[in-house]
């Protein structure tokens, strides 16, 4: 793969978006690189915290688990509930961050997103799928459309991070 960026591609449904990527790495890696491996590649911009001060960015491996950050002083804020932990071949989550970057206390209230891992002869072919974005109120176009581009970002990431040597 050397420095070329990877080859992700969106499709776009009223409030549902679907980006597919295939990563050079087997099945295992790529779910334990998505799963455990968070602050290595997400985009400390878009948490509460920002690079500065974020602690950690992590996902409790089970249903039910959350997925959290750790900020200034140790204060933790949950941004999402893990609803399917099926290891290497499923995740879905909760997206429990509005469109305000506001936390989404109530999970009706709340996007969801689901990534499917799937051998592929060149390694694994991810889908994520964010859906549900109608359950944001007023502002779910536009926040499909913003988080269009950020899930882009995340995913060029995640498939730099997921190619590399474990740190």
């Amino acid at each position: 793969m050397g420095d070329r960026p990877p080859d992700i591609r969106q499709e776009h449904e009223r409030f549902a978006l679907r980006s597919t990527l295939l990563v050079p790495a087997s099945v295992e890696a790529t779910y334990e690189t998505f799963t455990t491996r968070l602050t290595d590649w997400w985009v400390t911009e878009y948490t509460w915290s920002g690079p500065d001060v974020l602690a950690d960015l992590a996902m409790e491996p089970r249903a039910g688990g959350m997925l959290y950050e750790i900020g200034p002083y140790g204060f933790r804020n949950d941004w999402g509930r893990v609803l399917i932990w099926d290891p290497p071949r499923r995740l879905v989550f909760t997206w429990q961050i509005g469109p305000d970057r506001a936390p989404v206390p109530d999970p009706a209230r709340a996007s969801e997103v689901e990534v499917i891992f799937t051998p592929a002869a060149a390694g694994t072919l991810v889908e994520v799928s964010h859906r549900h974005f109608d359950r944001h109120g007023e502002a779910a176009e536009g926040y499909l459309q913003a988080l269009t581009a950020g899930w882009h970002e995340l995913l060029s990431r995640f498939a730099a991070t997921a190619v590399a040597e474990p740190a």
